[in-house]
């Protein structure tokens, strides 16, 4: 699969991606929707994440941008202190109040999940755009992924908020060791891990 590290200039082409690739996911179109139904608001969201790991050039993606991997490396951060204010007003602006708390203890139980774990690279999103699923875009572009950080010798780590999509992730060497559920219903997140060479 060819792919390439995304750099600023695609950072609106990523979070396009993340936008359509996550508008129905199961986690996060229940988290971020708003009363009125609509989805332009996801735009935004998704490039504070891009934006974020753009800064450890962890964002890679296929070269017209069908699918797109966003990562952080060993003790990376999401979101920088900036972008952490700009986060929570952007959720102050588009998610009522109880839905913005709910949002914050789904962060919370993110975290919480990955925190005890050894050394890794983190797969915070991987996402394929509805144009192009199907064909094995996103499969392959995160298996070059994995071949870089097998390099690395340096094992990986994510969390499948669609179970559908569970069976593509062992198929890759993932491994499932626990999970945790959402916050506004009981869908199931898994904590997946990969040790090197899967």
């Amino acid at each position: 699969m060819e792919s390439r590290p995304a750099t600023c200039a695609d950072a609106d082409l990523v979070a396009a991606c993340l936008r359509f690739a996550f508008a129905s996911d199961p986690v996060w179109g229940l988290a971020l929707r708003r009363d009125d139904g609509t989805t332009d608001h996801h735009h935004e969201y998704w490039r504070l994440f891009v934006d974020g790991a753009l800064r450890y050039g962890t964002v890679f993606m296929t070269p017209g941008g069908e699918a797109v991997s966003v990562w952080l490396p060993p003790g990376g951060v999401e979101l920088a202190d900036e972008q952490i204010a700009a986060l929570e007003h952007f959720l102050s602006q588009n998610l009522a109040p109880d839905d913005q708390k709910s949002m914050f203890e789904l962060y919370r139980r993110f975290e919480a999940s990955r925190a005890p774990l050894p050394e890794h690279y983190y797969l915070s999103m991987l996402g394929t755009h509805p144009d192009h699923r199907g064909r094995g875009v996103g499969q392959g572009l995160l298996a070059a992924d994995l071949a870089r950080w097998d390099t690395e010798r340096t094992p990986t780590y994510l969390e499948s908020s669609n179970a559908g999509n569970n069976h593509r992730y062992e198929r890759l060497g993932y491994r499932p060791i626990g999970g945790f559920s959402a916050v506004r219903d009981d869908t199931w997140i898994a904590a997946m891990w990969r040790d090197v060479g899967g």
